[in-house]
């Protein structure tokens, strides 16, 4: 599908991502959560976590687990963004979002988010999405919340001494479900 961007120049096209594309992901996603690239946009998780976000086996377990999918976002073909989306039954589930950090705060996540949904009700007749965020960052949450999220205050551990999902700068992390109905 495309979409014209009221904030950006060019063509936003989207497609499922294949094996090929997971060299040029796992750095957009790192760029986008970690290390000094993503304080170029407004929310990064760089004071909370370091170390790494995903890796290579990360990003090709999302694309090749059946009913689950990557979601790319090109801009004139230039890789901008992606998102994961994971076929739940009633839910779906929506993780792995990745803006490249100079173009944040420009109104292309909304985009996405609204083809996320879109996509998660037409394909598989979701009823209602579902995400997982580190509820300490309350500007990240509140940016799902005027996208109609809500919190549910159910919480889940962060996976400490699990260096694959990062290295931990504070000992108070945790997820909590945030939840949207799909009309």
């Amino acid at each position: 599908m495309e979409t014209a961007t009221p904030h950006e120049t060019g063509r936003i096209t989207y497609r499922e991502a294949v094996l090929d594309d997971v060299p040029a992901l796992v750095p957009l996603v790192e760029s986008a959560y970690r290390g000094d690239d993503s304080r170029g946009g407004w929310t990064t998780e760089a004071d909370l976590l370091q170390g790494q976000r995903t890796d290579a086996e990360g990003v090709a377990a999302v694309i090749t687990t059946p009913g689950s999918c990557l979601l790319v976002v090109e801009r004139d073909g230039v890789l901008v963004a992606c998102c994961q989306l994971e076929d739940r039954g009633e839910a779906a589930y929506f993780g792995m979002f990745a803006v490249r950090p100079e173009l944040q705060g420009a109104g292309l996540g909304k985009l996405i988010i609204a083809e996320a949904e879109r996509r998660v009700r037409e394909l598989w007749g979701a009823r209602e999405m579902h995400m997982t965020v580190i509820s300490v960052r309350e500007e990240l949450v509140a940016w799902y919340e005027r996208r109609g999220y809500r919190r549910t205050g159910r919480m889940s551990p962060f996976p400490y001494g699990d260096e694959r999902f990062g290295v931990p700068q504070r000992d108070d992390l945790e997820f909590e479900l945030l939840v949207k109905p799909l009309a």
